[in-house]
């Protein structure tokens, strides 16, 4: 049975250009393993959008598509650091299995998706609810805002973060 034209058309882009952004990402991440888990990456995205045979300019999309696996994988170890150094700064040790912190970080991952989503007023407000800990009528005092304001934007946040994790 013959490959379809998207298979074929990413065999083609792999055969031409797999190891030209291998190079690129690793003089980027300065980590052969890395570069080679995100070009690997690239490759799987592209392969699920079923557009290959659509792609004109290969180097361009290629590079555009790890880009933004390579910001995912900057904010995700950003995310990770933060939940370790929280974790560490507990009064008590906390045994948490790798399984667990896995599964954590992940929803912590996905629900900094969701909120990235939002605006920054919307950002902001639930962070100050759900980290800050203050009441709707605090962060109305504190932001200058009418009550109905925070709780407008709460409603988008957890619809937001609801729906995510749905997703999940």
């Amino acid at each position: 049975m013959p490959p379809s034209s998207h298979t074929a058309a990413i065999g083609r882009i792999y055969a031409q250009h797999h190891s030209w952004l291998y190079g690129w990402l690793k003089g980027k991440l300065n980590n052969a393993c890395d570069a080679a888990d995100v070009a690997h990456d690239t490759f799987v995205r592209i392969l699920a959008a079923r557009n290959a045979v659509q792609i004109r300019e290969p180097r361009d999309y290629l590079a555009t598509v790890a880009r933004g696996l390579v910001i995912d994988r900057y904010r995700r170890n950003a995310i990770e650091a933060a939940y370790l150094e929280s974790l560490a700064a507990r009064p008590e040790p906390t045994a948490i299995s790798e399984e667990d912190k896995a599964l954590i970080i992940e929803t912590l991952v996905t629900v900094d998706k969701a909120l990235a989503a939002l605006g920054p007023r919307t950002q902001r407000i639930f962070m100050l609810s759900q980290i800050d800990g203050l009441t709707y009528q605090q962060i109305a005092v504190q932001l200058k805002v009418s009550l109905t304001t925070v709780k407008k934007h709460m409603v988008r946040a957890l619809t937001e973060c609801a729906l995510i994790m749905a997703e999940r």
